[in-house]
């Protein structure tokens, strides 16, 4: 049977499940439960048959390789909050207050269950892109290997930095100013942990890409730089964008410092921080 074919079986198994179990459990986190895991099997699914093609799969091989890497650490950073044992992300709950059950119903079906397993396939298809198109790899390959594990690298700390701060929090009896972190990676973005994210699976893309250019392909413009499979990245990136708007609205209900923190940090792409109206506005740095 053709890769392609067996995860999108798959894929549709995982899809019907989250639902099933949603609707008799009422918990819809579960597509958050295998948003870690369903796109380490996609990938080994499309680089499976490279495993017989020598040097010339290698770049499929070390992307499905990364990819298990920053599966294995999201698994665990999500396993140490809760996420495997009951606790449905606080932002669902938020989404329902505002709509009727029938609605909240047809958004839970096409949205938390459909859309984002569709995405996890759309995401990992440079995978099966570049098992299309092996060749031998060469020093861009390198360079966005060593990007991506630099990207990996960065996303671990801002996580163990966001998770010391609620660590610290818990400590003080869940108050401490300002109440959310500021420091280290958190001092030149907001969202340090989602730049990181982003660029882990923009990297994905380009190593399909650099498949597609080195095997000549015409496919896509630029010489396959630009192809269909960017896709996945594109509609990640735009999934992140929305998720930062409403999960910064519900902070600045929540904390009053969190105003002068937008104001003068970058939102996702690390950055300078501008200058405060007054140093007093919030602490941590």
């Amino acid at each position: 049977m053709h890769q392609l074919t067996i995860v999108l079986i798959l894929a549709a198994v995982i899809t019907a499940s989250c639902w099933i179990l949603s609707v008799t459990t009422k918990d819809y986190s579960w597509v958050d439960r295998t948003w870690s895991l369903s796109p380490i099997a996609y990938a080994w699914i499309f680089a499976w048959p490279t495993f017989a093609t020598g040097a010339a799969g290698l770049r499929t091989l070390l992307m499905a390789t990364v990819i298990t890497l920053w599966g294995i650490r999201l698994t665990f950073n999500f396993a140490r909050k809760g996420g495997y044992s009951g606790m449905e992300d606080y932002r669902w709950s938020i989404v329902r207050a505002s709509m009727k059950n029938w609605q909240w119903q047809i958004f839970n079906f096409l949205f938390t269950s459909v859309f984002q397993n569709v995405l996890l396939v759309l995401i990992t298809l440079p995978v099966w892109l570049s098992a299309q198109y092996s060749t031998d790899f060469g020093f861009r390959d390198v360079v966005l290997i060593l990007l991506f594990a630099l990207l990996l690298v960065g996303e671990t700390t801002a996580d163990q930095e966001q998770w010391n701060f609620q660590q610290a929090k818990k400590h003080a009896g869940g108050h401490l100013e300002p109440g959310f972190v500021t420091t280290g990676m958190f001092h030149f973005s907001r969202h340090p942990n989602f730049f990181c994210e982003l660029g882990q699976w923009w990297v994905i893309y380009a190593l399909g890409a650099s498949a597609l250019v080195s095997s000549g392909a015409s496919i896509g413009l630029l010489g396959g730089v630009v192809n269909w499979s960017v896709l996945g990245a594109v509609v990640l990136t735009v999934l992140f964008i929305g998720s930062t708007m409403m999960t910064e609205s519900i902070s600045a209900k929540k904390y009053p410092a969190y105003a002068e923190y937008r104001r003068t940090t970058s939102a996702i792409i690390p950055l300078p921080p501008r200058k405060r109206s007054t140093q007093s506005e919030y602490t941590g740095n």
